[in-house]
């Protein structure tokens, strides 16, 4: 899945938490959330299940406060709903949600491939190369974070190349919906990743950026089916919830 990054002149992209001791506790809060978010969006808790504030805490080897602070930013997302003296759980998610989700992810990926084919360089050309050689590696060994760290270091290296900042903060605003921390457990997805990644490579290489485009959108829409095929074998729609 694409990741946003910073611009080529360096810096942390918009919307990262100042320094000091709040942005630290902010900074921790997000990556509970993130956790929550991948939670729910990989299918492992759904409407009608309880988010249990000390389990999610435990998982992680943190206190419970960061874990509410998360919960009530989710709830203001419209990501999970608090139900009076019992406590937060998902809200109602459809396939209709998470092929929007995708469709919103592609858009501005797409664009930021599109951007890239025009200014990548050679050395940035042969650093893609690379890390689909060890996508690639980690995907034959089944190695489930060499997979998430290679995938993250593609998209991230296109993401930087765009040096469009201003479209990568919007994509981080969609993108962290996308459950990262579990895409190599869904079937498919690892081997899809691998596959279309070399149509984005060969784009790029040649600089077409209406190809980089549609080869990005191609493979952001792909990875939202697998999602969507996965949550329907985990029946995280049985229930005769919104379709």
């Amino acid at each position: 899945m694409p990741i946003p990054g910073e611009s080529r002149a360096g810096g942390a992209p918009p919307g990262s938490p100042p320094g000091g001791s709040l942005g630290g506790r902010r900074q921790l809060s997000d990556e509970v959330a993130a956790y929550v978010r991948e939670l729910i969006m990989s299918g492992r808790v759904r409407h009608g299940e309880f988010l249990r504030l000390e389990r999610v805490a435990d998982d992680l080897g943190i206190s419970v406060t960061p874990v509410r602070e998360a919960l009530l930013s989710l709830r203001g997302e419209g990501f999970v709903t608090l139900v009076p003296r019992r406590g937060f759980m998902p809200a109602p998610l459809s396939r209709r949600d998470v092929q929007d989700l995708f469709e919103a992810q592609a858009y501005f990926a797409g664009e930021l491939a599109a951007r890239a084919a025009e200014k990548i360089t050679g050395e940035e050309l042969a650093e893609l190369a690379r890390t689909q050689e060890l996508l690639e590696d980690a995907s034959r060994t089944r190695d489930a974070e060499g997979i998430e760290r290679a995938n993250h270091r593609f998209h991230r290296t296109v993401n930087l190349c765009a040096d469009s900042p201003k479209t990568a903060w919007l994509l981080q605003l969609v993108v962290r919906y996308a459950p990262r921390r579990f895409f190599s457990s869904i079937d498919g997805w690892s081997q899809a990743s691998v596959d279309d990644h070399h149509l984005v490579l060969a784009a790029l290489r040649a600089g077409d950026a209406d190809a980089a485009r549609q080869a990005m959108r191609a493979h952001i829409r792909h990875a939202g089916t697998l999602l969507v095929v996965h949550l329907e074998g985990r029946g995280f729609w049985d229930d005769g919830g919104a379709g």
